[in-house]
């Protein structure tokens, strides 16, 4: 999509990247959300990697969307005809869409009974319509949620963060190197779009997306090698997680990250690489706005799980 900067033009943004690519390699993870202040790229990023895989932008359900318009209901035109119409919502746009992703800038200035449905219709495959003038009736539908929000304009509850299966912290990049390569990638895409560094984004682009459907496709030929499980459950009970949620998108994200590597196992290496995604959002908080502090104590703990057994 030759309006989308290029994702191989993307400068850092890490860990975005890597959820990014893990969910979709393995919709089974269930989504990410990316949290940092505005002006980090995320919107950026997560336009252009969807752009790589389809060409097309994500079905973007914007601040302020109704029932109708997220869930489906009448086509209004027709309705007042006395002609009515039933109108897919943008759940099943983007179940349909050819990237199957649902983006939703801002996620946490939406109404938490939106933010509930569309996570369990995330969970089950199944939307439930069940409303007035309209038949109940369940509608499968399967896409990957991805979800941005900046924690200084509002929080989501510890229970709607737990939903997600990854979470990216995003930062700005710091170094003068850094800011200045931004800059310079971004100018040349916008006063040259045809020349020759954004072509050869392109033809970038073009083998990380073949790259990640080889993965897709041989993801549920990656075992686990023995002691993998074991050990993304010590880090569960480790880091206190109520549930076995957590535990699950780790292995689950584990083994995406191996198929992206080419390799035909999960070992703690894996692990250890997607810990913080998996894990960061699941730990108890008094602020349920930020997400707790991830540093060398919590990196030290899964180094200890991760030698253990």
């Amino acid at each position: 999509m030759s309006s989308v900067l290029p994702y191989s033009l993307i400068v850092g943004q890490g860990e975005l990247r890597a959820a990014l690519e893990i969910a979709y390699v393995s919709d089974a993870v269930g989504g990410v959300l990316a949290t940092g202040q505005r002006g980090t790229a995320k919107t950026t990023t997560v336009r252009a990697f969807t752009a790589m895989l389809t060409g097309e932008l994500p079905v973007t359900l914007p601040i302020g969307a109704t029932d109708d318009r997220v869930l489906g209901g009448w086509k209004i035109d027709k309705l007042m005809r006395g002609e009515p119409e039933a109108q897919d919502g943008l759940l099943v746009e983007a179940s349909k869409s050819s990237s199957g992703i649902l983006y939703i800038d801002e996620v946490n200035l939406l109404d938490d009974y939106l933010v509930n449905i569309i996570l369990d219709v995330v969970s089950t495959g199944v939307l439930n319509i069940q409303r007035d003038n309209l038949a109940e009736r369940s509608v499968p539908v399967k896409f990957t949620l991805v979800g941005t929000m900046n924690p200084d304009e509002g929080s989501l509850r510890p229970q709607l963060l737990d939903r997600f299966g990854l979470v990216a912290e995003v930062r700005p990049e710091d170094a003068v190197d850094e800011r200045a390569l931004i800059m310079e990638r971004v100018l040349a895409f916008q006063d040259d779009p045809g020349g020759e560094l954004v072509s050869e984004a392109r033809r970038r682009d073009a083998e990380r997306r073949a790259e990640l459907e080889k993965a897709k496709e041989r993801v549920g030929e990656v075992v686990f090698a023995d002691g993998t499980l074991a050990a993304c459950a010590r880090l569960a009970q480790a880091f206190g997680l109520a549930g076995h949620r957590g535990e699950i998108v780790l292995a689950r994200a584990s083994r995406a990250l191996a198929a992206i590597d080419g390799d035909a196992a999960v070992t703690t290496g894996h692990v250890r690489r997607v810990a913080r995604l998996a894990l960061v959002h699941r730990r108890s908080s008094g602020d349920s706005g930020r997400l707790p502090e991830w540093g060398a104590a919590e990196e030290d703990m899964v180094t200890e799980q991760l030698r253990e057994g």
